[in-house]
């Protein structure tokens, strides 16, 4: 049995919510964004049940824009994840970890040099270039 969980993308719980200076909604603007700590419980819990045996796969899923899958991106270890998905989760990390810097640095050179990397790790470990 396969175990679907829905993730949701949310401000930090340690971030004090800011109203627009129009009152038109919340300012997101330099805003942490985490994943639903109750969303989080349950990823959780569903490690557990793959780590007793009672289901055979856990499936994180976020629906929504493109900052979705860094929620997704979770520092979890999992003995059972299997090689390929272990390579194309850190080739992803590196890719966002350099379109992150570019956002706060405006260092459009570095930022060549990182993706030039990602590039190159990608070819090492045999991954499709449109990865």
């Amino acid at each position: 049995m396969k175990v679907i969980v829905p993730v949701k993308r949310v401000i930090d719980y340690n971030v004090k919510v800011r109203v627009k200076a129009d009152g038109s909604g919340v300012d997101l603007t330099n805003v942490k964004m985490s994943m639903n700590p109750f969303d989080e419980i349950a990823v959780e819990e569903a490690i557990r049940l793959r780590e007793a045996e009672k289901v055979t796969e856990v499936i994180a899923v976020s629906i929504g824009v493109k900052q979705n899958q860094e929620t997704l991106r979770m520092d979890l270890w999992v003995k059972e994840m299997p090689v390929d998905q272990m390579k194309m989760f850190f080739h992803q990390t590196l890719l966002t970890m350099s379109d992150t810097y570019l956002r706060a640095t405006q260092d459009e050179k570095m930022t060549a040099t990182m993706k030039d990397f990602c590039d190159y790790f990608a070819e090492k470990l045999n991954l499709k270039k449109d990865n």
